[in-house]
C-alpha cells in the first residue's frame, strides 16, 4: 500500500469513526445505546461480528446487544438473528469475566486471546464460535481467536466489555485499526455510563412526579445523582432574577476546572468559557430552550489552561410542568481531542520529519495557487546553478489558514512590486551512496537534518514539504524573483555542509533545484511538473560536468 492509499484508508476510517460516535451521542436511552455500539463497530469499524457485556447491578456482566455474525453474503441476517439469540441474556460471573481478561494479550487497552494460547479459562463467560475456515496465514483470523474492549470510564469503573469478531479482511487487526477501535470503546463507555447516569435521574424525575407524598426524599436522591455523578453537573436558572444564573455545579465539575464551588458559582460559565467559544454557549443554553444535542467548546481552569468539553442540557420542570433549571452534563472530551488532532497530523505530515506530506502540500497548494496572484514566467531555460528553484504554497499554516499576500499585477504579468507564488523543487545529489555505505538508519537520520536545515532557511510563513525518499518541495508565496533565487542559494549552501548522523560525519554531495513560476502554470499540477522536469535537467547538467572535470 502506497503512502497516499494508506492516508486514504485512515482518513476514510476517521470519517467513519466520527459517524459512529455521532450515532452514539445521539441515542438517549441505554438501550439504544448499546445497540448503537455493536452497530458501530459493524457499520464502520471492519468488523462483522460485535457483542457488548454490560455490568449488572450484581457486579456480573450479562450480553445485553449483538450485531453481525457472518460475512458471507446473503446469510448475515439470519445469522445475526440466531447470534443474537445464542447469546442476548446469556450472563457471565464477574470472577470468570476478570481471569478470562488476566490470561489475554495487552493490545493497548485492548485484550487479545490467541488460539495459539490454547484453551481459554472461559469458564461460565458467553462465548460463540465463527462458522469460518481454518487459514494457514500467519496473520489469518482464526475461530478461537476473540478480541476484547474492556468499557472503562475515565474514573476507572469497568462498565462493560466490548467482543469483536470476523475482522472484514479475515486478517488479525493491525495497530491503525485497534488504535480506532480503542478510541471508539473509550467513547462507548463514556455513552454508556451516561445512559445508564440517565436512566437514574430519569427515574429519580419520574418518581418526583408520581410520588408528590414522598417529595423530599425523591429531590434528595435528584441531589444524590446530582452531586455525585462521575462527570459534570450545573443547574442554570430560567425565571426572573436567576435566569442564566449558575445555581449549583456539582464537584466533579469543580474538580475539573480547579475552583471551589462558590467561586464557580460567582463566575458562571460565561465568565470561565474561551472568548471564541462564547456564542456556542450562548447559542445552546438558549434561555429557556436549549439546544438539541451535544455543543464541544474550551473552558478555562483555575490555572489559565483550556479544556474540551461537550455539554447537554436538559429542561427540568416541577410537577406541573412549570420551568424550574435547566440541568446540563458537562463531559470533559479533552483527551479525544488530542487524540483526533494527533490523527489528523498523522495523516497530513509525513512520520519520517515531520513535514507535510505530499497529500498536505497538493492541498495547500491548491488552495493557494487559486487565491494569490502570481509571477509571469521569465525565460524557459535551465536554472543556474547559483539560483536553485524554490517551492512554497502561499504562507499557509499547518492547516492551511495563513493569510494570502495580495497585490495588484504590474509589467509581465507579476505583482505591481514584482512578487508572486514560486515552487522550488529539491532532490539531494547522490544519496543513495548514502543508503549504500552507512546504511539505510544514517540515511534516516540525514533525511531528518535535512528537513531541518531546509526549515531554519526558508522564511516565515514557507512551506516545506517531503514528497518521499529525498525529494523536498518549498512553496513561497509573496516572493520576488531575485529574493526566490536567493533563498534558493542559502538553501543550497544549507544542504553543502557534512551532516553528524549515528556517529558519523556524512558528507553531502549537494542538492539539485528546479524552479517554477505560478504565471506558468495553467493549474497546479503543473507547478510541481514543471519544477520537477527543472531539478531534473539541472541534475544532468551537474552530472555531466563532474564527469567532464573527471
Amino acid at each position: 500500500m502506497t503512502a497516499e492509499t494508506e492516508t486514504h484508508v485512515r482518513l476514510a476510517t476517521l470519517r467513519l469513526l466520527y459517524r459512529v460516535v455521532a450515532d452514539l451521542n445521539a441515542t438517549r436511552d441505554l438501550r439504544d445505546t448499546l445497540q448503537a455500539v455493536v452497530d458501530g463497530v459493524v457499520s464502520g469499524l471492519g468488523f462483522n461480528a460485535a457483542a457488548v457485556n454490560v455490568v449488572r447491578a450484581d457486579g456480573d456482566l450479562e450480553v445485553s446487544a449483538v450485531a453481525g455474525g457472518d460475512h458471507r453474503a446473503g446469510v448475515a441476517d439470519d445469522r445475526a438473528r440466531d447470534l443474537s439469540a445464542a447469546l442476548v441474556g446469556r450472563v457471565g460471573p464477574r470472577a470468570d469475566w476478570e481471569r478470562l481478561l488476566a490470561s489475554a494479550e495487552h493490545w493497548g487497552p485492548l485484550r487479545f486471546l490467541s488460539h495459539r494460547q490454547g484453551p481459554h479459562p472461559h469458564g461460565r463467560v458467553p462465548a460463540w464460535v465463527p462458522d469460518i475456515p481454518v487459514s494457514d496465514h500467519p496473520d489469518a483470523w482464526h475461530p478461537y481467536d476473540a478480541l476484547l474492549a474492556p468499557l472503562t470510564t475515565p474514573e476507572g469503573e469497568l462498565v462493560g466489555v466490548l467482543s469483536v469478531d470476523l475482522p472484514v479482511d479475515g486478517r488479525r487487526p493491525g495497530p491503525w485499526r485497534c488504535e480506532v477501535l480503542g478510541m471508539f470503546a473509550a467513547q462507548a463507555a463514556i455513552a454508556v455510563d451516561n445512559a445508564r447516569l440517565r436512566a437514574e435521574m430519569v427515574r429519580a424525575l419520574a418518581r418526583l412526579e408520581d410520588e408528590q407524598h414522598a417529595l423530599r426524599a425523591s429531590e434528595e436522591s435528584f441531589r444524590h445523582a446530582f452531586e455525585y455523578a462521575p462527570s459534570g453537573m450545573v443547574m442554570t436558572g430560567v425565571l426572573g432574577r436567576e435566569r442564566g444564573k449558575l445555581l449549583r455545579a456539582n464537584d466533579a465539575l469543580c474538580r475539573m476546572l480547579g475552583y471551589p464551588a462558590p467561586v464557580l458559582r460567582r463566575l458562571g460559565l460565561a465568565a470561565v468559557v474561551h472568548q471564541d467559544d462564547i456564542d456556542l454557549l450562548v447559542g445552546h443554553l438558549g434561555g429557556t430552550a436549549p439546544t438539541e444535542g451535544c455543543t464541544e467548546l474550551r473552558l478555562a481552569r483555575s490555572d489559565g489552561t483550556y479544556r474540551w468539553v461537550s455539554l447537554r442540557t436538559s429542561h427540568v420542570g416541577d410537577g406541573d410542568g412549570n420551568p424550574r433549571f435547566l440541568l446540563t452534563h458537562v463531559e470533559d472530551v479533552e483527551d479525544r481531542r488530542v487524540r483526533e488532532q494527533a490523527l489528523v497530523h498523522q495523516a497530513s505530515h509525513d512520520p519520517l520529519t515531520g513535514l507535510p506530506n505530499g497529500r498536505e502540500l497538493r492541498a495547500r497548494l491548491d488552495a493557494t495557487f487559486t487565491r494569490a496572484p502570481r509571477l509571469a514566467e521569465v525565460g524557459a531555460g535551465p536554472v543556474p546553478a547559483q539560483s536553485p528553484a524554490l517551492l512554497h504554497p502561499g504562507g499557509m499554516a499547518a492547516h492551511g489558514q495563513h493569510a494570502m499576500h495580495t497585490h495588484a499585477h504590474g509589467p509581465h504579468g507579476a505583482h505591481g512590486d514584482g512578487k508572486g507564488l514560486a515552487l522550488l523543487f529539491c532532490d539531494l545529489d547522490g544519496f543513495k551512496r548514502i543508503n549504500d555505505d552507512y546504511g539505510h538508519h544514517v540515511g534516516d537520520a540525514v533525511l531528518v537534518e535535512v528537513a531541518r536545515r531546509l526549515t531554519a532557511a526558508v522564511r516565515e510563513g514557507d512551506t516545506v514539504a517531503r514528497l518521499g525518499g529525498d525529494e523536498f518541495v518549498v512553496l513561497a508565496d509573496g516572493i520576488g524573483r531575485d529574493e526566490a533565487h536567493d533563498l534558493a542559494v542559502r538553501l543550497r549552501r544549507a544542504l553543502s555542509l557534512p551532516i553528524r548522523a549515528e556517529g558519523e560525519m556524512v558528507p553531502l554531495d549537494g542538492a539539485s533545484f528546479g524552479i517554477a513560476w505560478a504565471d506558468s502554470a495553467e493549474k497546479p499540477e503543473d507547478l510541481l511538473r514543471i519544477a520537477d522536469e527543472r531539478m531534473y535537467r539541472q541534475k544532468r547538467g551537474r552530472e555531466r560536468a563532474q564527469r567532464q572535470a573527471g
